[in-house]
């Protein structure tokens, strides 16, 4: 396992990180939800991605009980706010953060979090109240530091302004980015680079996609995320990840990864940690094998060549419109008139 910084003032991570977004009190049994994180563990892997509203709490109570006997100075914690919650004050208001965060912390059994991150942009409560409730937690102890998730880029900015002043800076973005959803690049990139900002990205496999599981003109695989998972359309069909002209392109860039030797999955991870800016990815998992199959992109060399045809090969399939940033998706999708 490799290790690096996360930004230029957070936590040291696992260059993968274990998320169990999908697959804890979700699509898998508590038993193999819980193998999955010892084999985790077992690889080398220090760094645990959950988040309050991942399965309604359950995903924080199941990787509570993995980590549970675990030297807690050697592993990395993260949560997030701002998903779950169900109706009441904003989502990143200060009543909800300090509320949430402390059924998060009785859910994980522990007495602080590594990296709590507000999960998508609250457009009903004043930033400034959400960074103050931010600062106020690290000061009680509760969380170590603080990072975002799926914001644009110039709620980014501002959010680390007000962080510095508060003096507790913003040191993480968490944003799906892969081989086809490369919206993070014009914009948001550059804007934590300046910053010291690292990014801890999800989805590198595109919810599977990018596995080749998924086969154009075929059903999806029964037990795959596409029809077994609840909220498993998110990193799949945000841009019709499952049509046949996706599909296609990413088979054929399945058989340029196996003219070189490397699985599709290989390819991917590798791809997407190949960069500076990238400091960790998120990977899900059903069984431990598939854990272990997908570290050795850590090891995988990318040829130039090769990398040139995958993008041409993907070409028709990648999406880099800046403005699909989830964030400012959503904040377009509420402003559009109601039909009549």
């Amino acid at each position: 396992m490799q290790y690096r910084r996360l930004g230029a003032n957070g936590p040291v991570v696992s260059r993968v990180a274990f998320g169990n977004s999908l697959t804890a009190g979700n699509q898998l049994a508590d038993d193999a939800a819980l193998a999955c994180v010892r084999a985790a563990l077992d690889a080398g892997i220090t760094t645990f991605d959950t988040a309050d509203a991942y399965a309604e709490g359950r995903a924080e109570e199941l990787l509570g009980r993995a980590l549970a006997g675990v030297d807690r100075d050697s592993v990395v914690v993260c949560t997030k706010v701002g998903r779950g919650g169900g109706p009441g004050p904003g989502a990143l208001s200060r009543e909800r953060i300090a509320a949430s965060l402390d059924a998060s912390l009785r859910r994980l059994g522990t007495g602080h979090i590594d990296l709590y991150q507000a999960h998508l942009y609250d457009d009903s409560t004043p930033l400034e109240e959400t960074m103050r409730a931010f600062a106020d937690a690290v000061r009680a102890g509760k969380v170590r530091c603080v990072g975002v998730s799926e914001w644009a880029a110039d709620e980014i900015e501002r959010a680390a302004a007000l962080a510095r002043e508060l003096g507790v800076p913003l040191v993480s973005n968490q944003p799906q980015y892969n081989l086809l959803w490369r919206v993070i690049e014009a914009e948001v990139l550059p804007a934590c680079a300046a910053l010291g900002i690292g990014q801890m990205v999800w989805s590198p496999l595109a919810g599977g996609v990018l596995t080749g599981k998924y086969r154009p003109g075929q059903r999806p695989p029964a037990g795959s995320r596409a029809v077994a998972a609840r909220g498993g359309d998110v990193s799949i069909q945000r841009w019709n990840f499952l049509s046949d002209e996706v599909l296609s392109a990413v088979a054929r860039a399945g058989d340029l990864a196996t003219e070189a030797g490397l699985t599709l999955p290989q390819l991917a991870l590798a791809w997407t940690l190949r960069d500076e800016p990238v400091t960790t990815a998120v990977i899900g998992a059903s069984t431990p094998t598939q854990i272990t199959r997908n570290l050795t992109a850590l090891t995988t060399p990318l040829d130039p060549a090769l990398l040139h045809q995958v993008d041409e090969a993907l070409t028709p399939a990648i999406i880099r419109d800046p403005t699909l940033t989830l964030s400012r998706m959503l904040r377009t999708k509420s402003r559009r008139p109601a039909a009549t």
